[in-house]
């Protein structure tokens, strides 16, 4: 099996709106509510398909809706688009699913079934070697084989799934909503990719200095871009043109992150959607964006219940303080520095 082509699938596990049933954690506790898997696997999937236009490849998302769709289908849409690789974003489960226990970890899977079992094998031990070395999930527990999932089988092409720890351990679980733990195992994914391709893996950089894009601009920073505003919670299909469509939701993210609403993506635009250094904000009671939506979602990933719409309102404040409170930081409800410092780590005051 040649390594030459450049078109890679990406895929994620299962639904989110509805989400899929049985795909869950135990309820959490403090946040009195199931995580369900599609709240890692979407976000992660979307962090791999940046990092890899990024690096030069071209990415083709089989599920790209929020509701599930059949294994059936997404084999059928890899086949069709006729794919050079495939990775999948996943999260594992042991025991009943009903309690919470200690296993931890993350595997990646490939099918001694599939049509290239020898090169799905190789992709996935780089998967897992990348993730293991390059990202914040360093518990690696080996490369497997499943023989009974479609998508790893039945694709024409090498293909491999990463499960990124076990939804029924804990601190894993909350860390699903975690949204550096997201970015750093699809970013890593990316580079496994990269190494099984024998090609460079560009990281992040400085988005400031990232092409500005516009309507009628059709390349990868557009799809790129168009990812960043889904993450943000401004929905776009990621098809790599900048049409209507795009331009529209640009201008919404613009005017909530209190930019000119121009819908052209330039130094500021690109600053805000990848938020390259959260920690440099100071966010206090009326902030809003993009900024604040990271906070949110950090303190929800610490099990401290909130809304998570880039609203710094009563709740979020009041979370913040409580978080502030029981790691030791003076509780003035103002994220700054130290704040930022102590909401990075993986442990939570929460944990057990």
């Amino acid at each position: 099996m040649s390594k030459t082509g450049n078109f890679i699938g990406v895929n994620d596990e299962h639904g989110q709106q509805p989400p899929t049933a049985g795909k869950r954690t135990p309820v959490m506790p403090y946040l009195g509510r199931n995580i369900y898997e599609n709240e890692f696997n979407r976000p992660a999937k979307m962090y791999c398909a940046i990092s890899l236009l990024r690096s030069g490849f071209r990415t083709f998302d089989l599920h790209p809706e929020l509701g599930d769709a059949s294994v059936s289908t997404r084999v059928g849409r890899a086949n069709a688009a006729g794919i050079d690789l495939l990775v999948t974003m996943a999260y594992n489960a042991f025991g009943s699913g009903r309690t919470f226990n200690s296993v931890s970890g993350q595997y990646t899977y490939y099918s001694p079934n599939s049509r290239y079992p020898s090169a799905s094998r190789q992709l996935a031990e780089d998967v897992y070697s990348a993730i293991t070395d390059d990202s914040l999930q360093t518990n690696g527990r080996g490369v497997g084989t499943l023989t009974d999932v479609g998508v790893l089988g039945s694709v024409y092409c090498p293909s491999a799934l990463e499960e990124a720890g076990f939804m029924t351990n804990l601190r894993e679980a909350r860390l699903m909503l975690d949204p550096d733990w997201q970015r750093s195992i699809g970013s890593a994914a990316a580079r496994g990719v990269c190494e099984y391709k024998e090609a460079e893996y560009v990281g992040e950089g400085n988005p400031s200095t990232y092409p500005t894009v516009m309507r009628g601009s059709e390349n990868a920073y557009v799809g790129i871009a168009q990812y960043y505003l889904s993450l943000s919670d401004f929905p776009t299909d990621p098809d790599g043109i900048f049409g209507s469509e795009t331009r529209e939701r640009t201008k919404a993210f613009q005017r909530f992150n209190g930019l000119d609403p121009d819908g052209v993506i330039g130094r500021q635009t690109w600053s805000k959607l990848v938020l390259p250094s959260p920690s440099a904000y100071i966010l206090r009671a009326g902030s809003t964006g993009n900024p604040v939506l990271y906070l949110q979602r950090k303190l929800l990933s610490k099990l401290y219940p909130l809304a998570t719409d880039g609203i710094f309102g009563e709740e979020t404040e009041n979370a913040l303080i409580l978080f502030q409170t029981e790691s030791g930081l003076q509780p003035d409800g103002i994220a700054g520095p130290l704040t930022f410092s102590a909401l990075s780590s993986l442990s939570s005051p929460r944990d057990p």
